[in-house]
């Protein structure tokens, strides 16, 4: 039975990484506090059929996919992520980059992969500076991206 114990319940989503292939590997970079946006909707067409009154026909037409967001505290190491963004807002250079967000198990062996394809920054964004609180600063970061695979 211990074969199967890992598919008895759904998995965890907090022990993650999220690499950018096409940046210098830095540990500081892989770590983010969450990543959102992961997600596909299929837009549609209505298609009135001559003679058909009762219901009009809804056709796909496309994907459209949403934006990732990533969100991490502020780092004052360098980082190859932060210098990509502003190379985007302050030269309106853009590099386009894979991404692959990986899923990690309770050993930190992958347990789920997804590939972001054509991926480039369009928002960086600091949290706020607020003198009555104690929190961390958080950076967020808002990217583009042609369509997303799923690895394993």
């Amino acid at each position: 039975m211990a074969l199967f114990d890992n598919f008895k319940y759904p998995v965890s989503g907090f022990h993650f990484v999220v690499y950018f292939n096409g940046l210098l590997p830095n540990p500081v970079d892989m770590s983010f506090q969450s990543v959102s946006g992961l997600s596909v909707t299929v837009d549609t067409e209505s298609y009135t059929e001559g003679g058909e009154n009762r219901f009009v026909h809804e056709l796909p037409k496309g994907l459209k996919f949403s934006t990732l967001t990533l969100k991490r505290g502020l780092k004052t190491a360098p980082s190859s992520i932060t210098k990509w963004c502003e190379d985007a807002y302050e030269s309106f250079a853009f590099k386009p980059l894979n991404l692959i967000v990986m899923l990690l198990g309770e050993n930190h062996i992958p347990i789920k992969s997804w590939n972001i394809v054509g991926a480039y920054p369009i928002k960086y964004e600091l949290g706020d500076f607020n003198a009555e609180t104690n929190s961390v600063l958080i950076e967020t970061l808002e990217i583009k991206y042609n369509y997303f695979k799923a690895l394993t």
